[in-house]
């Protein structure tokens, strides 16, 4: 091959450049359904990089043994947000595409047979080095918004473990794609040594294997997991279990949405600190098992449970529930005892025990219950005792 059989090559491929920047956009069009689903702004953005591209290629024709930089600009042609409105996946069907009509016109570019294999040959070398451009291009936006994700997590987890939740906590949470997600619990448990970013990866791994969202973080030297998509709290917590150092670990109620996820955190927290006081505790362990410790340690929220939703509403269905559960207690748990002390047959106290049961969601024959009752009716006793403010 000549140099002036190059050069007539070079300029036959230089003088289509036109001609196959529109072919290119129309076998887009025909062949690419999510080219034709685009906006028209979009379309030209994309035609534009199809154009660059096939300039570049001209370029780099001329002088292969140049610098190449010139093909990680092509995509430098269209706006940042392209990389979000074009899949990795749509820029190589792009790519492909594009190529594809050039090379099906390598014999009428090339400017004699000889040529042929010459083109083809730096075409396909050339299609290598846009492949790489792109891997670059959406590698670097991959950094960029996990990075710009991560400092979103870190806001919203942290409005969340100050209940302080305003518009900007919500619209926060819906970048992160959390507008829609439902069934949302907290777990808290010691944070594990080494980098708090892999802890969170792994986590989130998990959670994603388990079908489920996360958001998470490292506070002080508690790790902290918000999860999303749950059916079940407890259920849910084990997905992300091994990934928390030794100790206990707390999951908050089920609440409806992130906004309500406070609630969630407010009890998972209280009964992370005051778990040191259950040894025995199951991992995870729900919050509202944890109702007599946290009580003790002066968290609000047991208390007020225990005392309205266990003590007030045994007032409020019938006193002699209360009576009986009290001597029942005392007794150590002696239904016979218990009768006596009522003059009442044991099946009375058998039948009145259930019915606590039934309202309070406590048995009294179950010893961690039996201690909730107890509290319970010494807290609302106090309560009751207690003059008004």
């Amino acid at each position: 091959m000549t140099t002036r059989q190059r050069a007539a090559t070079v300029r036959r491929v230089e003088r289509a450049t036109g001609a196959l920047a529109t072919a290119a956009s129309a076998r887009m069009e025909a062949e690419l359904p999510w080219y034709a689903a685009m906006s028209a702004e979009d379309r030209s953005w994309v035609n534009l990089v199809a154009q660059a591209g096939i300039a570049a290629f001209v370029q780099w024709f001329k002088d292969p043994h140049g610098s190449r930089a010139i093909t990680a600009d092509v995509f430098g042609t269209a706006p940042r947000e392209l990389v979000r409105a074009v899949s990795l996946q749509q820029t190589v069907d792009l790519v492909r595409t594009t190529i594809k009509v050039v090379e099906e016109r390598v014999d009428e570019l090339a400017a004699s047979p000889d040529d042929v294999v010459w083109l083809r040959e730096s075409m396909l070398l050339y299609s290598r080095e846009i492949a790489f451009a792109a891997a670059e291009v959406y590698a670097r936006a991959a950094e960029a918004r996990g990075a710009w994700d991560a400092r979103l997590e870190s806001l919203v987890l942290d409005a969340l473990l100050r209940d302080d939740v305003d518009d900007a906590v919500v619209s926060r949470g819906a970048a992160l794609g959390w507008g829609q997600i439902s069934g949302v619990c907290v777990v808290t448990g010691n944070a594990p040594g080494g980098d708090p970013e892999t802890v969170a990866e792994a986590v989130k791994r998990s959670a994603r294997h388990h079908r489920l969202d996360a958001i998470t973080g490292v506070q002080a030297q508690r790790l902290v997991v918000v999860l999303g998509n749950a059916d079940d709290a407890e259920r849910a917590a084990r997905a992300v279990v091994p990934h928390f150092a030794p100790g206990p670990v707390v999951v908050g109620p089920l609440v409806p949405r992130l906004v309500d996820a406070p609630r969630s955190s407010r009890e998972s927290l209280a009964g992370f600190r005051a778990a040191v006081a259950w040894p025995d505790a199951p991992r995870p362990v729900q919050a509202s098992d944890l109702l007599p410790e946290r009580a003790l340690d002066g968290d609000a929220d047991a208390i007020g449970h225990l005392v309205d939703d266990v003590y007030l509403r045994l007032v409020a269905e019938d006193l002699t529930l209360v009576d009986t559960l009290a001597a029942y207690l005392e007794r150590t748990g002696s239904l016979e005892g218990a009768a006596r002390e009522l003059f009442v047959h044991p099946n009375t106290v058998r039948y009145r025990l259930r019915r606590i049961a039934d309202i309070t969601g406590l048995t009294a024959t179950v010893p961690r219950d039996a201690w909730s009752l107890r509290l319970a009716l010494t807290l609302g006793r106090l309560a009751e005792d207690s003059p008004p403010l």
